[in-house]
């Protein structure tokens, strides 16, 4: 499942993206150059925007009915039945490109020797460079992602 997800839901999109779904979110972008993404690449649109949603007759669209980022990615995941197709920490949050396992000899030069003395796997992001850890904030990710999954309809 493809997301491009308008700019007022930008928590939702890096979320999504957290749980490995192909997500584009712009923090700036019309209407019109939000619908050409959404049909040229045959995203979903998920948006709050009633106005947008009108103007969206040919794509595939959801409206979001929570204010809230958890109510929001709870809608995304009952509505297109996606709990079985979560494949965590496998994007990058920032350009949406699938990560490469990067071995640790690798990661050296990458990261502070802090992290490479504590951290035991790395991934690495071949679009933007980014380099990804399991840090501090891993474990409460994980509180989230196992409450976003184990939550009942």
């Amino acid at each position: 499942m493809r997301f491009v997800v308008d700019c007022m839901l930008g928590k939702l999109a890096k979320w999504l993206k957290i749980l490995g779904f192909d997500t584009l979110f712009f923090s700036k972008i019309e209407d019109d150059e939000l619908l050409i993404i959404a049909r040229k690449e045959e995203r979903v649109l998920l948006t709050k925007d009633t106005g947008l949603i009108q103007q969206a007759k040919d794509v595939e669209t959801l409206f979001l009915e929570s204010e809230e980022w958890k109510g929001q990615i709870q809608q995304v995941m009952e509505h297109f039945n996606l709990k079985e197709k979560v494949a965590p920490h496998t994007r990058c949050i920032d350009c949406n490109v699938e990560l490469k396992g990067l071995p640790k000899k690798n990661a050296k030069n990458l990261v502070s020797s802090f992290v490479f003395e504590h951290a035991d796997s790395f991934a690495l992001c071949p679009s933007c460079g980014r380099v990804f850890w399991r840090g501090s904030h891993f474990k409460d990710m994980e509180v989230q992602i196992e409450e976003i999954l184990n939550k009942k309809p």
